[in-house]
Protein backbone atom coordinates (compact mmCIF):
# COMPACT_ATOMS: atom_id res chain seq x y z
CA UNK A 1 0.00 0.00 0.00
CA UNK A 2 0.88 4.14 -0.43
CA UNK A 3 0.95 5.95 1.70
CA UNK A 4 -2.54 7.67 0.64
CA UNK A 5 -3.86 4.38 0.90
CA UNK A 6 -2.85 3.95 4.54
CA UNK A 7 -3.86 7.06 5.10
CA UNK A 8 -8.10 6.24 3.97
CA UNK A 9 -7.16 2.16 5.08
CA UNK A 10 -6.91 4.10 8.46
CA UNK A 11 -10.21 6.52 8.31
CA UNK A 12 -11.75 3.25 7.25
CA UNK A 13 -10.89 1.63 10.34
CA UNK A 14 -11.61 4.60 12.98
CA UNK A 15 -14.97 4.03 11.56
CA UNK A 16 -15.70 0.70 11.87
CA UNK A 17 -13.88 0.61 15.71
CA UNK A 18 -16.15 3.81 16.68
CA UNK A 19 -19.38 1.72 15.20
CA UNK A 20 -18.67 -1.28 17.23
CA UNK A 21 -17.99 0.46 20.21
CA UNK A 22 -21.18 2.76 20.07
CA UNK A 23 -23.25 -0.68 19.27
CA UNK A 24 -21.27 -2.88 22.01
CA UNK A 25 -22.02 -0.29 24.18
CA UNK A 26 -18.35 -0.88 25.60
CA UNK A 27 -14.73 -0.10 24.74
CA UNK A 28 -11.94 1.65 24.99
CA UNK A 29 -12.31 4.30 22.13
CA UNK A 30 -9.63 6.86 22.99
CA UNK A 31 -6.57 4.33 22.98
CA UNK A 32 -7.69 2.69 20.13
CA UNK A 33 -8.07 5.95 18.17
CA UNK A 34 -4.51 6.73 18.83
CA UNK A 35 -2.93 3.32 18.02
CA UNK A 36 -5.08 2.60 14.56
CA UNK A 37 -2.55 3.85 12.38
CA UNK A 38 0.25 1.81 14.22
CA UNK A 39 -1.57 -1.30 13.53
CA UNK A 40 -2.52 -0.32 10.32
CA UNK A 41 1.71 0.13 9.12
CA UNK A 42 2.37 -3.07 10.72
CA UNK A 43 -0.24 -4.85 9.21
CA UNK A 44 -0.31 -3.55 5.77
CA UNK A 45 3.26 -3.16 5.39
CA UNK A 46 5.49 -4.63 8.73
CA UNK A 47 4.41 -7.62 9.57
CA UNK A 48 5.31 -11.27 7.55
CA UNK A 49 2.05 -12.90 8.96
CA UNK A 50 -1.13 -13.75 7.05
CA UNK A 51 -4.23 -16.01 8.04
CA UNK A 52 -2.80 -18.92 6.08
CA UNK A 53 0.82 -18.45 7.77
CA UNK A 54 -0.41 -17.13 11.14
CA UNK A 55 0.50 -20.55 12.87
CA UNK A 56 3.83 -21.58 11.00
CA UNK A 57 7.04 -20.91 12.38
CA UNK A 58 8.75 -18.18 10.27
CA UNK A 59 6.12 -15.16 10.36
CA UNK A 60 6.52 -12.79 12.43
CA UNK A 61 4.91 -12.55 16.14
CA UNK A 62 3.25 -9.24 17.05
CA UNK A 63 1.35 -8.87 20.82
CA UNK A 64 -0.46 -5.92 22.22
CA UNK A 65 0.43 -5.56 25.53
CA UNK A 66 -1.93 -2.54 25.47
CA UNK A 67 -4.71 -5.10 25.48
CA UNK A 68 -7.22 -2.56 26.30
CA UNK A 69 -7.26 -0.51 23.13
CA UNK A 70 -8.02 -4.19 21.12
CA UNK A 71 -11.09 -2.29 19.40
CA UNK A 72 -8.27 -1.34 17.02
CA UNK A 73 -6.88 -4.73 16.35
CA UNK A 74 -9.96 -6.53 16.07
CA UNK A 75 -11.13 -3.90 13.31
CA UNK A 76 -6.93 -4.36 11.76
CA UNK A 77 -7.11 -8.24 11.69
CA UNK A 78 -11.17 -8.68 10.39
CA UNK A 79 -9.70 -6.28 7.20
CA UNK A 80 -6.97 -8.99 7.23
CA UNK A 81 -9.32 -11.47 6.68
CA UNK A 82 -8.48 -13.37 10.15
CA UNK A 83 -12.31 -13.46 10.28
CA UNK A 84 -15.27 -12.22 8.88
CA UNK A 85 -16.19 -8.38 9.25
CA UNK A 86 -19.70 -8.99 10.30
CA UNK A 87 -18.51 -10.72 13.54
CA UNK A 88 -17.21 -7.25 14.76
CA UNK A 89 -20.87 -6.64 15.50
CA UNK A 90 -20.59 -9.25 18.72
CA UNK A 91 -18.28 -7.62 20.69
CA UNK A 92 -18.61 -7.51 24.29
CA UNK A 93 -22.10 -9.53 23.47
CA UNK A 94 -22.53 -12.88 24.90
CA UNK A 95 -20.38 -15.91 24.47
CA UNK A 96 -18.11 -13.89 21.69
CA UNK A 97 -14.66 -14.22 21.63
CA UNK A 98 -14.53 -10.57 20.50
CA UNK A 99 -14.34 -9.44 24.37
CA UNK A 100 -12.64 -6.36 26.00
CA UNK A 101 -9.11 -7.69 25.96
CA UNK A 102 -7.34 -9.73 23.49
CA UNK A 103 -7.27 -13.45 23.71
CA UNK A 104 -6.47 -16.42 21.37
CA UNK A 105 -9.93 -17.57 20.92
CA UNK A 106 -10.13 -14.84 18.26
CA UNK A 107 -7.49 -15.80 14.92
CA UNK A 108 -4.93 -14.14 14.12
CA UNK A 109 -3.76 -13.47 18.30
CA UNK A 110 -0.96 -14.15 19.30
CA UNK A 111 -1.50 -13.90 23.26
CA UNK A 112 -3.79 -13.04 25.95
CA UNK A 113 -3.19 -9.90 27.08
CA UNK A 114 -5.17 -6.92 29.26
CA UNK A 115 -3.30 -7.00 32.53
CA UNK A 116 -0.70 -4.19 32.11
CA UNK A 117 3.04 -4.95 31.72
CA UNK A 118 2.57 -8.50 30.26
CA UNK A 119 3.22 -8.12 26.49
CA UNK A 120 6.73 -7.14 26.50
CA UNK A 121 7.96 -10.10 28.55
CA UNK A 122 6.55 -12.35 26.82
CA UNK A 123 7.38 -10.51 23.65
CA UNK A 124 11.14 -10.86 25.22
CA UNK A 125 10.56 -14.69 25.45
CA UNK A 126 9.13 -15.40 22.40
CA UNK A 127 12.67 -13.25 20.94
CA UNK A 128 14.93 -15.57 23.46
CA UNK A 129 13.04 -18.42 21.65
CA UNK A 130 13.70 -17.10 18.42
CA UNK A 131 17.51 -16.72 18.84
CA UNK A 132 17.47 -20.36 20.65
CA UNK A 133 16.17 -21.56 17.39
CA UNK A 134 17.82 -19.28 14.37
CA UNK A 135 14.51 -18.61 13.27
CA UNK A 136 14.32 -15.57 10.79
CA UNK A 137 11.22 -13.74 12.63
CA UNK A 138 10.91 -10.51 14.35
CA UNK A 139 8.79 -9.80 17.38
CA UNK A 140 6.94 -6.55 17.66
CA UNK A 141 4.83 -5.73 20.64
CA UNK A 142 2.80 -2.66 21.51
CA UNK A 143 2.70 -1.31 24.54
CA UNK A 144 0.92 2.31 26.50
CA UNK A 145 3.11 4.66 27.94
CA UNK A 146 1.01 4.68 30.98
CA UNK A 147 1.58 0.46 31.51
CA UNK A 148 5.26 1.12 31.59
CA UNK A 149 4.75 1.84 35.52
CA UNK A 150 4.47 -1.48 35.75
CA UNK A 151 8.09 -2.82 36.64
CA UNK A 152 8.00 -6.16 35.32
CA UNK A 153 8.54 -3.80 31.87
CA UNK A 154 11.73 -2.99 32.75
CA UNK A 155 12.97 -6.25 34.16
CA UNK A 156 12.12 -7.30 30.81
CA UNK A 157 13.99 -4.41 29.61
CA UNK A 158 16.81 -5.27 31.19
CA UNK A 159 16.72 -9.05 30.11
CA UNK A 160 16.76 -7.87 26.58
CA UNK A 161 19.26 -5.87 26.00
CA UNK A 162 21.63 -8.84 28.14
CA UNK A 163 20.43 -11.07 25.51
CA UNK A 164 21.50 -8.87 22.50
CA UNK A 165 17.65 -9.67 21.14
CA UNK A 166 17.75 -7.04 17.98
CA UNK A 167 15.10 -9.56 17.02
CA UNK A 168 12.74 -7.58 19.13
CA UNK A 169 10.83 -4.14 19.13
CA UNK A 170 8.93 -2.15 21.65
CA UNK A 171 6.29 0.29 20.21
CA UNK A 172 5.21 2.65 22.63
CA UNK A 173 1.84 4.81 21.97
CA UNK A 174 2.84 7.90 23.92
CA UNK A 175 -0.26 9.36 23.71
CA UNK A 176 0.52 10.83 26.96
CA UNK A 177 -2.73 10.47 28.75
CA UNK A 178 -3.90 7.34 30.81
CA UNK A 179 -7.32 6.71 32.55
CA UNK A 180 -6.63 9.47 35.88
CA UNK A 181 -4.61 12.13 33.62
CA UNK A 182 -1.59 12.93 32.27
CA UNK A 183 1.01 10.30 32.57
CA UNK A 184 3.47 13.13 33.55
CA UNK A 185 0.58 13.48 36.47
CA UNK A 186 0.08 10.70 37.53
CA UNK A 187 3.67 8.95 37.52
CA UNK A 188 5.99 10.45 35.41
CA UNK A 189 8.34 8.18 33.38
CA UNK A 190 9.59 10.89 31.24
CA UNK A 191 12.62 11.12 29.68
CA UNK A 192 11.15 8.09 27.71
CA UNK A 193 14.01 7.71 25.08
CA UNK A 194 16.80 8.25 27.66
CA UNK A 195 15.43 5.60 30.25
CA UNK A 196 15.79 3.24 27.76
CA UNK A 197 19.34 3.84 26.32
CA UNK A 198 20.06 3.66 29.99
CA UNK A 199 18.71 0.29 29.88
CA UNK A 200 20.55 -0.42 26.64
CA UNK A 201 17.97 -0.44 24.19
CA UNK A 202 18.32 1.47 20.12
CA UNK A 203 16.07 4.19 20.31
CA UNK A 204 14.18 6.33 17.99
CA UNK A 205 11.31 8.67 18.58
CA UNK A 206 8.53 9.29 15.55
CA UNK A 207 5.16 10.75 14.80
CA UNK A 208 2.80 7.88 15.51
CA UNK A 209 0.37 9.31 12.58
CA UNK A 210 3.29 9.28 9.84
CA UNK A 211 3.29 6.53 8.01
CA UNK A 212 6.65 7.71 6.36
CA UNK A 213 8.71 8.18 9.55
CA UNK A 214 6.82 4.31 11.25
CA UNK A 215 8.26 2.46 8.05
CA UNK A 216 11.74 3.91 8.44
CA UNK A 217 11.75 2.89 11.81
CA UNK A 218 10.09 0.02 11.76
CA UNK A 219 11.38 -1.94 8.75
CA UNK A 220 14.35 -3.36 10.29
CA UNK A 221 16.01 -3.24 13.47
CA UNK A 222 17.25 -0.03 14.28
CA UNK A 223 20.74 -1.32 15.86
CA UNK A 224 22.72 -4.69 15.40
CA UNK A 225 23.17 -6.72 18.95
CA UNK A 226 20.43 -4.48 20.49
CA UNK A 227 16.74 -4.46 21.38
CA UNK A 228 14.50 -1.37 19.28
CA UNK A 229 12.47 0.69 21.15
CA UNK A 230 10.16 2.85 18.88
CA UNK A 231 8.81 5.66 21.15
CA UNK A 232 5.48 6.91 18.70
CA UNK A 233 4.19 10.42 19.74
CA UNK A 234 0.53 9.92 19.60
CA UNK A 235 -2.69 11.66 20.04
CA UNK A 236 -5.23 9.90 21.85
CA UNK A 237 -8.97 9.96 20.08
CA UNK A 238 -7.29 10.36 17.06
CA UNK A 239 -9.39 11.36 13.83
CA UNK A 240 -12.52 13.37 15.72
CA UNK A 241 -12.03 16.65 17.53
CA UNK A 242 -14.01 16.11 20.22
CA UNK A 243 -12.38 12.83 21.51
CA UNK A 244 -8.66 14.44 21.21
CA UNK A 245 -6.79 14.90 24.19
CA UNK A 246 -9.57 14.26 26.21
CA UNK A 247 -9.35 12.15 29.16
CA UNK A 248 -13.14 10.87 28.86
CA UNK A 249 -12.63 8.98 26.30
CA UNK A 250 -9.97 6.72 27.59
CA UNK A 251 -13.19 4.11 27.84
CA UNK A 252 -16.13 6.27 26.15
CA UNK A 253 -18.62 5.25 24.98
CA UNK A 254 -20.31 7.68 22.42
CA UNK A 255 -24.15 8.48 22.70
CA UNK A 256 -25.92 8.82 19.45
CA UNK A 257 -25.35 11.49 18.65
CA UNK A 258 -21.44 11.48 18.91
CA UNK A 259 -21.28 8.65 17.11
CA UNK A 260 -23.40 10.64 14.28
CA UNK A 261 -20.73 13.83 14.16
CA UNK A 262 -17.72 11.45 14.55
CA UNK A 263 -18.32 9.23 11.43
CA UNK A 264 -19.55 12.96 9.75
CA UNK A 265 -15.93 14.19 10.37
CA UNK A 266 -14.34 10.71 8.97
CA UNK A 267 -16.55 10.75 6.03
CA UNK A 268 -15.21 14.22 5.63
CA UNK A 269 -11.93 14.04 5.84
CA UNK A 270 -12.14 11.32 3.66
CA UNK A 271 -13.53 13.19 1.34
CA UNK A 272 -10.70 15.84 1.54
CA UNK A 273 -7.92 13.01 1.37
CA UNK A 274 -9.44 11.47 -1.77
CA UNK A 275 -9.31 14.72 -3.92
CA UNK A 276 -5.72 14.71 -2.91
CA UNK A 277 -3.67 13.76 -5.76
CA UNK A 278 -1.76 10.76 -4.76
Amino acid sequence: MTDHELQLKSIEYRRTLLRAIFHAGAGHTGGSLSCVDILNLLYNRILRVSPKTFADVVPDRYVQSKGHSVEALYVVLADRGFFPKSELETLCRYQSPFVGHPTRKVPGIEMNTGALGHGLPISTGMAIAGKLDAADFRVFTLLGDGELAEGSNWEAAMAAAHYNLDNLTAIIDHNTLQISGHTRDVCSNEPLDEKFRAFGWAVRTVNGHDFAELTAALSKPLEKGKPSCIIANTIKGRGVSFMENTIKWHHGVPSEKEFALAIQELDAAEAQLKGVKK
